[in-house]
């Protein structure tokens, strides 16, 4: 018996490949402003500074774990990044008072094009996809009695 990383493609290769420059691009760029907000501006609104730190670091971890086809640490990071831009983008736009600037998730990512509301969604697809190609070309490989 094959163990599931040999008989599923990997994350990071083909268009995957793009996926996870998006992904490294919107890491570096989440976890610098998060680390500038929190060192220099934490006092003014914490909780969207903290949040805006852990999104870097979501990002981190998803981006680490799509290039190296760790799909048992991609599958939570991109599920806590979907909770995260829906949970934080609606308390944004609800209760504006918690998140006076803005953070990667604010707005559901508004200030990143948007890109912060769709990235989990393809990263799902591209999991999912991942994994049922291989099943598949498994299943079709397989001898019929």
């Amino acid at each position: 018996m094959t163990s599931l990383r040999a008989t599923t493609r990997p994350t990071g290769s083909g268009p995957g490949r793009l996926l996870v420059a998006i992904y490294g691009i919107l890491a570096l760029a989440a976890t610098a402003r998060g680390i500038y907000q929190v060192a220099i501006k934490l006092s003014e609104a914490p909780l969207a500074y903290l949040l805006s730190l852990l999104a870097g670091l979501v990002y981190c971890v998803a981006t680490y774990a799509l290039a190296t086809n760790r799909r048992s640490i991609a599958w939570p990071a991109v599920l806590v990044e979907l909770v995260g831009v829906l949970t934080v983008g609606t308390l944004s736009v609800v209760d504006v008072g918690d998140f006076p600037d803005e953070t990667v998730w604010s707005g559901f990512g508004a200030g990143y094009g948007y890109i912060p509301l769709v990235l989990p969604f393809l990263g799902i697809w591209w999991l999912w996809s991942t994994a049922v190609r291989a099943r598949t070309r498994r299943q079709t490989a397989a001898p019929r009695p």
